[in-house]
């Protein structure tokens, strides 16, 4: 018995690159790659949500990326981590990054920080990058980040998958066209109980790679000004039912008493 379709054969390294490159570059020209190569991201966490990033950047051909994560890589965290082996359990999830990124684009320096990055460090470990991409699941971390790239006068490209909800946050900012967003913490206080199912777990597996994939764009978009970022936004999106909803974003003047922060609008299709 033949199969109606004939296995295609597995791409060799080099064409993997190229059709990640190509997929990832699709309209930028020859101008936004040579930015792209020249461009220093950071990257605050190399886990479920992070790594998408990190391999899209990679893809991209991102000149230079910082790695920031103090944490290693655990068993069950592995179906969120791209770039994670299973032979890298236990080690740092930045030098496996590191490794992932390194083969998929050996053109590009990868630092890896192995911090806890926080308000006494996070301006010594963010200052020389282009463009920061934050997606910590602390918010204290997100905090202490949104504060340096304030202080630094960098973009920043922020996003959180919550876990036990199976609910996504995206949000973009660029700190410099106006006061600092001050967001209330996103996950529940109810995080205790049972782990998540293997349905949602998978579930979540996917959307941490289309918001990974979103928010590599969205630093890509920064990097060689194709397009015009998304700024100031913020969603929510259920994944287990496919409900969303806008939440309104107030800044740091909004939180005082005055009007929320003009333009938002819902940015991930109509609502359920």
């Amino acid at each position: 018995m033949h199969p109606l379709v004939a296995p295609t054969a597995a791409l060799d390294p080099e064409e993997l690159v190229r059709t990640a490159r190509h997929a990832v570059l699709a309209g930028i020209g020859e101008e936004g790659q040579r930015r792209l190569s020249a461009a220093h991201v950071a990257v605050v966490g190399a886990g479920g949500l992070g790594s998408p990033v990190l391999l899209a950047l990679a893809a991209a051909g991102i000149g230079s990326i910082t790695v920031i994560d103090d944490d290693v890589v655990e068993l069950t965290n592995l179906q969120r981590q791209l770039a994670h082996r299973v032979e890298d359990i236990g080690t740092r999830k930045t030098a496996s990054a590191a490794r992932a990124i390194t083969a998929l684009a050996p053109q590009s320096v990868v630092t890896q920080i192995a911090e806890r990055l926080d308000a006494t460090n996070a301006g010594r470990l963010l200052a020389g990058a282009d463009v920061v991409v934050d997606t910590s699941d602390s918010f204290a971390t997100r905090r202490d980040v949104a504060a340096a790239t304030e202080t630094l006068g960098l973009p920043l490209v922020w996003g959180a998958v919550q876990e036990w909800h199976a609910q996504a946050t995206v949000f973009w900012s660029r700190p410099t066209e106006g006061d600092p967003v001050v967001l209330a913490d996103l996950f529940p206080l109810d995080t205790e109980g049972e782990p998540p199912s293997c349905a949602q777990v998978g579930v979540l597996g996917a959307l941490c790679v289309q918001v990974g994939g979103m928010l590599a764009g969205e630093a890509i978009k920064l990097v060689t000004g194709a397009g015009e970022p998304l700024l100031g936004r913020l969603a929510m999106v259920d994944a287990l039912t496919g409900r969303q909803h806008e939440i309104a974003i107030r800044s740091a003047s909004a939180a005082a008493g005055t009007a929320p922060m003009a333009g938002t609008e819902t940015m991930m299709g109509a609502r359920a």
